[in-house]
């Protein structure tokens, strides 16, 4: 019997508010498709257009993450759980959420909470399941709004992806796998700022040392120095194949049988 696909679909990689306000690139998160489970990530501004335009079958949703309510990663998300949920017609699917995101400046409607089958509140170091599929939370970021990256365990890999935060020490030890996404928002780090830039994204990535490594989340500097190009520098840099995600790619688990 042949293995069902694991497959990471980025309906979008802008990052920071001047290149989604502008659209210069989508911003609808990603969607996670481990064989017989579907999970949409982040559904950003217009995540809704960007699953249906991907032909995705929103009635076969299994679970919502916020990663954090911040806008680009949380506006679509009651469209979202209407879509999963078929208006409320069928009790089903989970949304995993910060607390922060329902409690103080609520993203998530009161009215569809009692739409999925469930909502389970993210906190620090937690493990959490979605059918075959287990993902956990090891440490809160540094971020102005209560926020979490992700480690993720299908049947058959294991990858993580940081999204937003400041960098911090030790932040590296906290992620592990044979694939690595980053929200990479700025060319070059910023005190002020708490988003990870390019040279942070390549300590990162020669510390854990990934198969692959890829790179999402652009900001605007970001995005005019080219992000494939730089992307093809850190692969020659660390020795580590490093890619940017680009609006619509699907990168399908199964090659990271090929980078041995």
């Amino acid at each position: 019997m042949a293995e069902l696909p694991e497959v990471i679909t980025f309906l979008g990689t802008a990052g920071a508010r001047f290149m989604v306000a502008r659209q210069l690139l989508a911003s609808g998160g990603a969607w996670l498709n481990f064989g017989e489970t579907q999970i949409l990530l982040d559904p950003g501004p217009g995540s809704l257009v960007q699953v249906t335009k991907r032909k995705l079958d929103l009635s076969k949703l299994d679970a919502i993450i916020l990663s954090h309510k911040h806008l680009d990663h949380s506006s679509d998300v009651n469209i979202m759980i209407e879509a999963m949920t078929d208006g409320g017609r069928r009790k089903r699917g989970v949304v995993f959420a910060p607390s922060d995101a329902l409690n103080k400046d609520p993203v998530i409607l009161s009215y569809l909470r009692s739409y999925p089958e469930k909502i389970e509140i993210l906190t620090e170091g937690s493990s959490y399941r979605v059918k075959d599929i287990s993902f956990a939370t090891p440490v809160k970021h540094h971020h102005p709004v209560e926020t979490y990256g992700f480690i993720f365990q299908t049947p058959h890999h294991t990858f993580s992806w940081i999204t937003d935060t400041k960098y911090f020490d030790n932040l590296s030890n906290y992620y592990k796998g044979q694939l690595l996404i980053i929200n990479v928002v700025m060319l070059n780090p910023k005190a002020s700022v708490d988003h990870l830039s390019l040279p942070e994204a390549k300590r990162i990535i020669e510390e854990i040392k990934p198969k692959v490594a890829v790179l999402t989340h652009f900001g605007m500097n970001m995005w005019r120095a080219r992000p494939w190009d730089l992307a093809r520098e850190l692969s020659e840099k660390t020795g580590i194949s490093v890619l940017a995600a680009r609006d619509g790619m699907r990168f399908d688990l199964a090659r990271l049988e090929r980078n041995e």
